[in-house]
Order: structure tokens, then sequence, then C-alpha cells
């Protein structure tokens, strides 16, 4: 095959209709993706995300960007760029082919902003078409903005307020509410096209407000949160996180203050490009843009005046798939479905979440819908690091909540998330990198952290199989006591390991531990259910429940 001629493949069949050229889900109870793929050809960047795993929560089985510059210099040449052109073409050849290898069930390819008001964009699209076989979308400013907002309702399914998605050469906004998009606009406010504005630091100014104040007034400017969509925001998120000495670098739901925010820009401007970027490893193309995007975020902050600004590492591509999840699916919850996902493939005993759940939940019962989707989580991600050398165990636990790819998670959420999990294998304390992450969490929710992680060590070891057969919880918050119910005839696994654990989550509790056995067989019924209050005696945890 020479360098011009289309790679032969089966699956990448250009069919038309719709983004994709083939459904994504064919039915509501679809809930895994396999292998699917997004090539997003932007002003700035050029990148090819497939996804796997959760359909609600997909992961990133690939992810490769090169920053081509196609949107550069555009204003004044109205043309894509000419080293830009041939650095996205061999790109996109490269993407092309990789995907053939992949096998990957779909495949589609969108263009913004450089690509629909170039005008070579038509040429450079046919050529492109030509090299790969595949079809390339050139979508418009308001479905862009409506794409980048799904993104975020990806990650964020109760997100509500203003998403602002800045690329190369443009910049989008929606208002997002109920799971839904609503309004959107576009501007040509990318740092592209913003590098040829005349009137130094003055006209750049007085451009720059005057088209934010008639978005403001397109779209509305009350708006408490702020979410932040594209590369040069992400990079001034971590030149946040740095100025702040910020202990979990995670840019997806890093959050951050109107007041944060303006004493970064000054830092910014206080310090040399090259010395930020050695301090935060930013590609030199990145930070070329940050000068640029930091005055279109100081303006952007003050005109619409957001109480809270949020990152978003999942945009454009994400929203393709939001747009084809059927209503049930986008109904789900992306971090247990991601968890979920994480239990069924990792796991020793897919399924043990739930029940693990059920038994601790009696603990927790009292705790909002917010913990307790957190407990859940950590109950389904329990066991899915047990590959892990035992040395290594509990810290890789920590890592796996807190480095992960998980939506639907605060970064209080990972740390409680990451705790809980590393308590789950050893509780000996927190290591030395792990206290500086601790400090994102509250005294009681740290103690909360370590309780669950006991609760999580306990239930898990005392049965291999239905563990509601076998025992179960009740606790007593007033009078300070936790009872464990055992079946009769699964007595046996409570021994003196199963014995000390209790014990350690009881202190934990500052509870006094409590076992009841049953005294009638429970016949395959949880053992309350069996035989309620129905027992042989009553005694400390100190004694043998034989």
């Amino acid at each position: 095959m020479d360098g011009n001629s289309p790679p032969q493949t089966e699956t990448l069949r250009p069919t038309g209709g719709g983004l994709f050229d083939e459904p994504l889900f064919h039915n509501a109870s679809d809930r895994d993706l396999n292998q699917v793929g997004v090539i997003d050809v932007g002003s700035n960047s050029v990148r090819l995300v497939v996804f796997d795993g959760a359909a609600r929560s997909p992961a990133y089985f690939f992810n490769e960007k090169v920053l081509c510059g196609l949107g550069r210099g555009f204003v004044e040449s109205g043309r894509l760029n000419p080293d830009g052109r041939e650095r996205a073409r061999a790109t996109i050849k490269r993407f092309a082919l990789l995907a053939q290898g992949m096998r990957m069930s779909n495949l589609t390819m969108v263009a913004t902003a450089a690509m629909r008001e170039a005008e070579d964009g038509a040429e450079f699209r046919a050529q492109v078409e030509h090299d790969t076989g595949l079809r390339m979308r050139v979508i418009d400013g308001a479905e862009e903005a409506r794409l980048s907002a799904q993104g975020v309702l990806t990650g964020w399914p109760g997100a509500k307020g203003l998403v602002c998605d800045i690329g190369g050469s443009s910049m989008e906004l929606a208002v997002i509410g109920d799971g839904q998009v609503h309004n959107t606009v576009t501007s040509p406010l990318g740092p592209f096209r913003l590098q040829q504005v005349p009137g130094g630091k003055k006209g750049l100014h007085k451009h720059i407000g005057s088209i934010l104040k008639d978005l403001r007034a397109q779209i509305g400017k009350h708006h408490d949160a702020l979410y932040l969509v594209g590369g040069s925001w992400r990079a001034i998120a971590r030149l946040d996180m740095e100025r702040r000495d910020y202990p979990l670098k995670v840019l997806h739901e890093y959050e951050m203050t109107p007041k944060s925010v303006r004493k970064t820009l000054e830092w910014i401007e206080e310090n040399s490009i090259q010395e930020l970027r050695s301090q935060t490893g930013i590609s030199n193309e990145r930070m070329s843009l940050v000068p640029l995007a930091s005055q279109v975020l100081r303006q952007l902050v003050h005109i619409f005046g957001p109480k809270k600004i949020y990152i978003s590492s999942y945009g454009i591509r994400e929203g393709i798939l939001y747009e084809q999840m059927p209503p049930a699916l986008r109904a789900r919850d992306p971090l247990i479905e991601a968890c979920s996902f994480m239990e069924k493939s990792s796991a020793r005993i897919p399924g043990f979440g739930a029940q693990l759940y059920a038994f601790l939940r009696p603990l927790f019962r009292s705790r909002p819908a917010e913990r307790r989707r957190l407990i859940r989580a950590a109950c389904l991600l329990h066991d899915v690091n047990w590959r892990a050398h035992p040395d290594y165990r509990a810290d890789a636990c920590f890592d796996t909540a807190t480095r992960a790819n998980l939506g639907g998670l605060s970064h209080a959420g990972r740390v409680f998330l990451g705790i809980a999990l590393m308590y789950r294998y050893k509780t000996g304390g927190l290591r030395p990198r792990i206290k500086d992450v601790a400090g994102l969490l509250s005294e009681a929710d740290l103690e909360e952290a370590k309780t669950l992680g006991r609760a999580l060590r306990f239930g898990a070891m005392l049965t291999m199989d239905h563990l509601s057969r076998t025992a179960e919880l009740r606790y007593f918050p007033k009078k300070a006591e936790v009872e464990l119910i055992l079946s009769r005839q699964m007595a046996g696994l409570y021994t003196e390991v199963a014995e000390q654990r209790f014990r350690s989550l009881a202190n934990q509790l500052r509870a006094t531990p409590k076992v009841r056995v049953l005294r009638h067989s429970s016949n395959g019924s949880s053992p309350s259910g069996a035989a309620s209050g129905d027992a042989s005696g009553e005694g400390s945890g100190a004694s043998s429940p034989g």
C-alpha cells in the first residue's frame, strides 16, 4: 500500500447519517462499549481517543494528541497553516492505521472552527478522506458548543451552570442544567485569532470585553458554576495547582474560586513562560497560548461572575458519546457504572460488592445520599487490586481511587474513596505522601473513611459466598453498640481473625461489639429474616459464637 492509497478495513466504512456511521447503543440495556473511537481535528490539536469499558463512564483505551496548529495564522491568511496541514494530515493517517489494528466497533472524525472557516478547508478535507477512507464531519459552532456541554454532563450528570470551551480559533458557551443543554453561542475568542488583534494590551482587553458582554446579553449572566473545557484552560488550572501547591494533580473536577483564578493569572503575568513550563511540564505549544487565554479568563470570570469554577477533562469527544446514549443510560450514575465495570473485569468475585454494600449499609444508614453513593462505590472497588503485591496493595488501592478515570467524583470524594480502600488492606496509619492529600478532607470525613475501610476489611473476609446468608450487622449509635448476627450453619466462619477485625471496626465506631448466633437454620434466607430475634445467646465480641 502506498502513502496515498486508502487503508483497507472492514470496520471503518463511512455510510453517512449521524456522527457515528453506526449506532453505538442498540437498546437501553447496553452497558458496555467496545473500542469506540473519535478523531477530533481541532484548530490547535488533532487527537484520537478510543473509549472502552462502562458505556456511561467510558475509560480511555487509547489517547494520543498532536499539537498541529491548523488554525495558526488563519486571521492573516484565511487559510489553514501550511505546516499545520502537513502535520495534521500525517497525524490523521497514523490514527486511521492505528484504528485498523484495534478493530474498533465505531470510529468517527469531527472537525471544528479552523476547518469550517478556512478557504482551503474543503480541499484539505478531501485529501484526508482520500488518505483514510474516513468521512470528516465539519460541525458548526452551535453543534460544537452543544457537544462540549454534553461532554461535561457525561462526567457531571447534575451539573448546572455555564460551560466554556476554548479552542485555538473559537470559544463556545452553553448553559446546562437538569441533564440538558440549553442556550449555546460561539465566538471568535480563540487564542489564534486574538494574536492578530491590534492596539496592544489595551486593544486586546477592549476587544475581549466587548465580545464577552455581547455573549452575556445572549446567554444570560446568573450562572453560579462555570465549567471550563479545553487545553488552554487545563494548562491554567495546572498552573493554579502549582501556585497553590495543591497535592492531588488530577485536573478533572478540579475546583477553583474567582479569587484563586485572579491570583494565578497575576502569577502567570509575573513569571516567564519558560519558568512556568519548567515547573509544570506543559508543552511549549500549549504554553505559548496561555497568556492570551489568561486575558480571556480574567474577563470571563469578571463579566459572568461565577461563584465556583471547575475544570472538565470531558468535552466534545465524550459529548459525542453522550449524544448516542438512550435516556435510560444517561440517567445512570457514571461513578457507579465505572466501579461496577471495574469490579466485573478485575475483582475475584464479581457481584460481591453489592452484597458487601447491603451488609454494611446499617452502619451508614443516616448518611446523606452522596456519602452512601461513595460507600457503594468503595464496596464495588474493594477487591479490584487483589493482584497487586501485598506490600503495595494498600497503595495501589489508594492510587486506583485517586488517579483512575472516574466521572462524577469530586477531589474530596476521590480522597475519601482512596483512604477507605487503603484501610481495607492496611490500618497502620497514613504514609507521608497520602497525609498531604488527606488534608483535602475534614477530620470527620477522614475518620469516616477509616471507619468504612475497617468495615470493608471485616465484611470482605467474613465469607466468600452469599454474605446475606451468613451474617447481618446492626448498629445502635445512641447505645454505642454494634451487633453481628450470624446464621448457625455459618458461625464457624467467625474465628480469631474475623473477631479481631470486628473488634477493630467497633473500636473505630467507639462502640461495644456484640455477637449473636441464631438458634435455627436460616434456610438460605438472611439471618434476621429466618429467625427474627431468636438467638442462642449474646455476649461481647471477645466470646466465641459457638
